[in-house]
């Protein structure tokens, strides 16, 4: 019996952006060694045509829309449904609640629909108050609608009951787990020195301002990897410039799209610090244990559930709080091994894409009205 599903709300296959389209270089293959026909729905020039992942059972397809910081999701997800309707899967998987104003349309299509609600969007800083209120009201609009829900982490299910009465399913992010790998040419002066290491898109919520702060303090006694940026030019990468520029050991790498190069840094760092606020299981921190990162986390109720019973350190958001945790597990090579086991067991026991993968298919399967299939069939 076939089985279709089409992809809707990420930038493409295989794309390296964000979270949503982390998962789907994994769900869209798991799913089709499971006999499932794949479509994943995409914009222009998002793609990696060369990536050696690129798995060719799944069907890629380009919609149009506005490059707009506020209207590009609106817009794909509008033109990418239209385009599902017309080709009509059992169900579709949807990524972002954002994309809750097109749901009544394919409801009215009679193709039912699961949605990834994403983060609470509209309690991140980097959004003015019109985006806040679209993302809100495309949060409503799928609690009403959508036929089933998915959250990343137990605390955005609870948050969904308790403000719009709805439950779901919970499925967060897994990792992949790594060999001992070699530091990139680029960064081997960093061998044999215990380091400190940020990875972050820089936008307010992920503490990247503080951080920098930090760096200067952090920079007296050990190395600073900074891996991330604004994706245009904005004050914080011109801070990390500066900061980089005027001290040596801090070392400033923007986007890093090698995934080799990222996990050898987070593999090797003496201290990892993860500053994401707002959020369910954040991808970056997930991928992070799976390497053995030892990690010192801001505190919320997010990182709490990802890092549970691993003794991690939580800071507050606060320049001299963050740098007196960075240098104390800098300076304690026992507790960096500790930790980094700790962290590496936790996340194989509760964060592998194959569980991920395993129960996307589980829920897809329900709301189609198909048999999933059984896991070892899949693997």
């Amino acid at each position: 019996m076939s089985k279709r599903v089409a992809i809707i709300g990420t930038r493409g296959y295989p794309s390296y952006y964000g979270g949503f389209e982390t998962a789907v270089r994994h769900v869209a293959p798991a799913l089709a060694d499971a006999g499932w026909d794949v479509t994943v729905y995409g914009r222009p020039g998002q793609e990696r045509d060369d990536d050696p992942s690129l798995d060719p059972r799944i069907t890629r397809r380009t919609t149009g829309g506005l490059e707009s910081r506020s209207l590009s999701t609106l817009t794909y997800g509008l033109t990418a449904v239209l385009d599902t309707i017309g080709r009509r899967p059992d169900v579709t998987l949807v990524m972002n609640c954002a994309n809750g104003y097109w749901l009544p349309l394919l409801k009215l299509a009679g193709i039912p629909t699961v949605v990834n609600v994403d983060g609470i969007e509209w309690e991140r800083a980097k959004w003015g108050r019109l985006a806040k209120a679209v993302f809100r009201t495309g949060a409503r609009m799928t609690a009403r609608t959508a036929d089933a829900l998915v959250f990343d982490a137990h605390a955005i299910g609870h948050y969904w009951r308790r403000v719009f009465g709805k439950d779901g399913d919970v499925i967060p992010y897994g990792g992949t787990e790594a060999t001992a790998l070699q530091l990139h040419p680029a960064d081997a002066h960093l061998t044999g020195a215990p380091f400190a290491l940020v990875v972050a898109r820089f936008v307010p919520e992920n503490t990247v301002r503080e951080f920098l702060v930090a760096a200067e303090w952090i920079a007296e006694q050990h190395p600073v990897v900074i891996v991330g940026s604004s994706g245009h030019g904005g004050e914080l990468d011109q801070h990390a410039r500066l900061l980089a520029d005027a001290n040596p050991n801090v070392h400033w790498l923007g986007h890093v799209s090698d995934d080799d190069r990222l996990f050898a840094l987070w593999q090797h760092a003496g201290a990892y610090f993860h500053g994401h606020s707002v959020g369910g299981t954040n991808p970056a921190l997930v991928q992070a244990m799976h390497l053995g990162a030892p990690t010192v986390a801001r505190d919320t109720v997010y990182n709490r559930e990802v890092l549970a019973r691993t003794d991690a350190t939580f800071v507050e958001p606060e320049p001299g709080a963050i740098a007196d945790a960075v240098l104390s597990l800098l300076g304690d090579r026992a507790e960096q091994e500790r930790l980094g086991r700790a962290v590496r067991e936790r996340a194989r026991d509760h964060y592998t894409w194959r569980s991920v993968c395993d129960a996307y298919e589980r829920v897809l399967a329900d709301r189609a009205g198909v048999a999933p299939t059984p896991s070892e069939v899949a693997a």
